[in-house]
C-alpha cells in the first residue's frame, strides 16, 4: 500500500493520529511522554495499532518499532523519518556508536550540562544509577575539573554516565537511532539505549567492572600502532605477554599486555618505519591481563537479567551484528576480548546504510576512523561534542543536522 500524505502534501500530524488511536486502545487518553506499556497496552493491541499505521500510511515501521519507540513521542519521530520526502529525498538515518576508555577528560560535558536541562536532567538520572556503586557522584566529579577522571574506578562510570545522557538527550530531541554500536565501555551504554540491559542493571556493571579493575596490578599498557592486524601477528606472536586489544580500521591497531612486550614491540615497529604511540591506560585492557577479573565480575553479572537488543545492535565483541541475548557470559568475555571495531563498523554502514552516524562520547576519537570506513560516499559523521569546550551550541548543532527539534530546556540556538 502506497503512502498517503495531505494533498497539500505536509506532513501527517503523527502525534495527533496516534494519540486518537492509542485513546481508542486504551479508553483514554496518553501523554505523548508516557511509556505504552505503563497505560495498558499489550501485544495484541501493539499488532493492532502496527496494522493502523500501516494501512493508513503503508510500511513505515515494523511491528517491534511500537515497543522500540514506546511513547508517541518517540514514535511519531520514528514515523516523521521514516517518511519518504517530496522530490524523493532521504530520510535522515543515524546510528550511533559510543566512544570507549580515553576519551575523558576533567571537565567533559560541563558546559552542556548548565547550559542544557534535557543534558542536565539525564546526566543526572544516570549518575544517580551509578551513586550506590562509585560513592561519588560522577556529576560532581566532572563539574569540579577532577583529574581522578582518569582513574579507571571512576572513568568507566563517568563515560557510561555521559553517553547515556547524550544519547538520551538526542533521543528527545527526535533522534532515533537505526542502529548502535559501543567501542569498550561504550558498549554498556549502547546496550542502555538499546533496552539490553536497563539503566540501573548497566550502571552496576560498569562500575563494578571499573572498580575490580582499578585494583589489578600494574605493569600493563596499550600502543596505538599504524599497522595492519596481519604485520602485528608474527611480531606478537613472538611476545606472549602482549596482544592486539583492538582493531579500529585498516591501518589503526592497538597492542595491549605488559609493559616490558609492548616496549620491546614498540622498537621494532618503529625500526621498520611503523608509527606508535602509547595511550594513557591505566591497564592492559581487553587483554589476558584483565583475566584475574573476570570471577568476580561474571558473578556479578550473573544476577543481572540482562537481554536481546531492541534496536540493532553492532558488537565489538563478535565484530558483527548480533541479536543474541546480552547476558552475563558476553559482558564477561567483552573484559578480555579484543575489540572489533572496524569489523562492526563495516557491517554497520553495510547493512544499514546510515546518512549520518553520531559519535557519542565528550571528546572526538573514533570520528576518524568512521570517515576512513566509510569512504567519500560514506554517512555524515558528527561528533556530539567536537572538543573539551563543548556545550549546548554545539550539540543544538547535530540536532539541526539530523534535522531534529531543539534541545529541550536550552538556550542554545542554531
Amino acid at each position: 500500500m502506497s503512502l498517503r500524505p495531505p494533498s497539500d502534501a505536509r506532513e501527517p500530524d503523527f502525534p495527533a493520529w496516534l494519540a486518537g488511536r492509542l485513546a481508542g486502545y486504551l479508553c483514554r487518553d496518553i501523554p505523548e511522554d508516557a511509556d505504552f506499556a505503563e497505560y495498558g497496552l499489550d501485544s495484541v493491541a501493539a499488532l493492532g495499532l502496527y496494522g493502523d499505521i500501516e494501512e493508513e500510511f503503508g510500511p513505515l515501521i515494523e511491528p517491534t518499532d511500537i515497543w522500540a519507540y514506546p511513547t508517541i513521542r518517540r514514535l511519531a519521530r520514528r514515523l516523521e523519518l521514516r517518511l519518504p520526502r517530496p522530490g524523493g529525498g532521504d530520510s535522515v538515518r543515524a546510528a550511533f556508536v559510543f566512544t570507549g576508555q580515553g576519551s575523558q577528560h576533567p571537565g567533559m560535558t560541563a558546559g552542556l550540562y548548565l547550559d542544557s536541562a534535557g543534558y542536565r536532567g539525564r546526566l543526572d538520572e544516570a549518575a544517580e544509577a551509578v551513586l550506590p556503586y562509585t560513592g561519588r557522584s560522577m556529576v560532581d566529579l566532572i563539574l569540579s575539573g577532577d583529574e581522578r577522571v582518569h582513574q579507571t574506578a571512576f572513568a568507566q562510570p563517568a563515560l557510561f554516565a555521559v553517553g547515556y545522557a547524550l544519547a538520551r538527550t538526542l533521543q528527545e530531541a527526535g533522534v532515533e537511532p537505526v542502529a548502535v554500536l559501543g567501542h569498550g565501555i561504550g558498549e554498556f551504554a549502547a546496550a542502555a539505549v538499546a533496552g539490553a540491559l536497563t539503566l540501573a542493571d548497566a550502571a552496576k556493571l560498569v562500575a563494578v567492572r571499573g572498580a575490580f579493575m582499578q585494583y589489578l596490578p600494574s605493569g600493563g599498557g596499550m600502543l596505538a600502532t599504524c599497522a595492519t592486524p596481519g604485520e602485528l601477528a608474527e611480531l606478537t606472536a613472538a611476545e606472549p605477554d602482549a596482544g592486539i586489544g583492538a582493531v579500529n580500521a585498516a591501518r589503526a591497531t592497538v597492542l595491549s599486555g605488559d609493559l616490558g612486550a609492548l616496549e620491546r614491540l614498540r622498537d621494532r615497529l618503529e625500526a621498520e618505519g611503523i608509527a606508535c604511540r602509547p595511550l594513557r591506560v591505566t591497564h592492559a585492557f581487553h587483554s589476558p591481563l584483565m583475566e584475574p577479573v573476570l570471577p568476580r565480575f561474571e558473578a556479578v553479572a550473573r544476577r543481572l537479567p540482562g537481554g536481546p537488543p531492541r534496536l540493532p545492535y553492532y558488537s565489538t565483541v563478535h565484530g558483527r551484528f548480533t541479536a543474541e541475548p546480552l547476558y552475563a557470559p558476553y559482558w564477561t568475555e567483552q573484559i578480555t576480548a579484543p575489540v572489533r571495531f572496524a569489523d562492526a563498523a563495516r557491517e554497520l554502514l553495510a547493512q544499514q546504510v546510515p546518512t549520518h552516524i553520531v559519535e557519542i562520547g565528550p571528546r572526538v576519537v573514533l570520528t576518524p576512523f568512521l570517515r576512513r570506513l566509510g569512504g567519500t560516499d560514506g554517512p555524515v559523521c558528527l561528533p556530539a561534542c567536537p572538543g573539551p569546550r563543548s556545550d549546548a551550541v554545539d550539540l543544538a548543532g547535530v540536532c539541526s543536522a539530523l534535522d531534529a527539534w531543539p534541545l529541550a530546556g536550552s538556550s542554545a540556538s542554531v
